[in-house]
């Protein structure tokens, strides 16, 4: 039986994660929320977890007092957030809390030699170098849950990785498919939370809207397979049923394909190389008669352009173009600003920001804090 920790256990992946625990008896030893105390405490009291942490320090009493009587130790804090991801006795730590937050945390828990299940795509996004070294080093395996890189990694099963020519990366193309910039001028929260195809949070279905979030599955995948810019292709694909495929050498394709559903990434990465049962539905493709394939709007979606952009060039620009984006996105959900201008903050931070190498953590700590505050000072002028 294996035992994880789940940090972000109240947001949309965390509590498939803990149904997926549940139908297959996983040990959970310790859960971290962000906000979230009274379903934190919930989960706590269900799975009779060691650790509960609450990163929202106010909230610390309210936890405390909501698992009195339990033998439930009680964190709170980035401190008790690093302190759940490198706990003794955890196989796999499940990190699935939103943004940047959440590089240091992976840090720790390979540190300590826990193998990771990364649905916190920031954390490649800003970190891959230090975690993907560091990984080597303590010989620390990373499942990835995202549909679209546990789709990768499924289809590698069984080949060698040497002789992949090239990933295809799919996008469901959000709910601003086909739509041109001056189309988006008005776009409200609302309608940016529309999405199509897939129940997720807020940041992350913006992302979607903006194509920033496959901007940052292309960088993360570079990290993941250890690949160049020129080997990942993004397809729009309406359905979201095919969700990526590889191509080899020889010019086969091999592709994964499923219900728009995130219990089967979830499961493959915490029971891996096991499959099992899942509560999902079946695939039925005459259900759905028709696949689509297009090529991405490079021109109206400039958030993906800037990604790719950052990460071909390196160093700490990827670091940048997402620092800006969180800001821009917690903005915009805000109401202070308009759709486009996460965009034009996005790109205007890559264009402002001055390439440097990254080795340590404070190198990612400075380069995001400095592109937050260019985002932060585009409003102020």
């Amino acid at each position: 039986m294996k035992t994880i920790s789940i940090l972000g256990s109240t947001g949309s992946i965390g509590t498939q994660a803990l149904q997926v625990a549940k139908a297959h008896k996983i040990r959970v030893a310790a859960l971290a929320a962000g906000s979230n105390v009274k379903l934190l405490a919930s989960q706590a009291r269900e799975f009779d977890v060691q650790y509960a942490c609450i990163a929202d320090n106010s909230k610390e009493s309210e936890l405390k007092e909501l698992l009195s009587g339990t033998p439930t130790k009680i964190l709170s804090g980035h401190e008790g957030l690093l302190q759940t991801a490198s706990l003794d006795g955890v196989d796999i730590m499940l990190n699935a809390v939103v943004g940047m937050v959440g590089l240091e945390p992976t840090l720790k828990a390979i540190e300590k030699g826990t193998d990771i299940a990364l649905a916190n795509k920031e954390t490649l996004v800003t970190g891959g170098k230090l975690v993907t070294e560091l990984a080597r080093k303590k010989n620390v395996r990373i499942y990835p849950v995202d549909s679209e890189h546990s789709a990768i990694f499924q289809c590698l099963q069984g080949n060698n990785i040497r002789d992949l020519k090239k990933i295809i990366l799919t996008a469901s193309g959000g709910p601003f498919f086909g739509k041109k910039k001056s189309e988006l001028e008005n776009v409200t929260v609302g309608q940016a939370l529309a999405h199509p195809n897939w129940s997720m949070g807020n940041k992350i279905t913006i992302d979607s809207a903006t194509l920033m979030n496959k901007g940052l599955e292309f960088i993360e995948a570079m990290w993941l397979f250890d690949l160049k810019p020129s080997q990942i292709e993004i397809v729009v694909h309406r359905q979201s049923v095919i969700h990526s495929a590889v191509e080899f050498n020889d010019n086969a394709v091999i592709a994964q394909l499923g219900v728009p559903d995130m219990k089967i990434p979830i499961q493959y990465a915490l029971l891996f190389p096991q499959r099992v049962s899942c509560d999902t539905g079946e695939l039925s493709l005459t259900q759905y008669g028709t696949l689509t394939f297009e090529k991405p709007d490079f021109d109206t979606f400039d958030c993906l352009r800037a990604c790719i952009e950052a990460v071909t060039k390196g160093g700490n620009l990827p670091a940048a173009v997402n620092g800006a984006n969180e800001e821009a996105v917690r903005l915009f959900l805000g109401g202070k600003i308009g759709f486009l201008d996460i965009g034009r903050l996005v790109c205007g931070c890559l264009e402002n920001t001055e390439y440097k190498e990254i080795n340590t953590l404070a190198d990612v700590l400075e380069t995001d804090k400095a592109a937050r505050n260019y985002v932060l000072a585009q409003m102020k002028g």
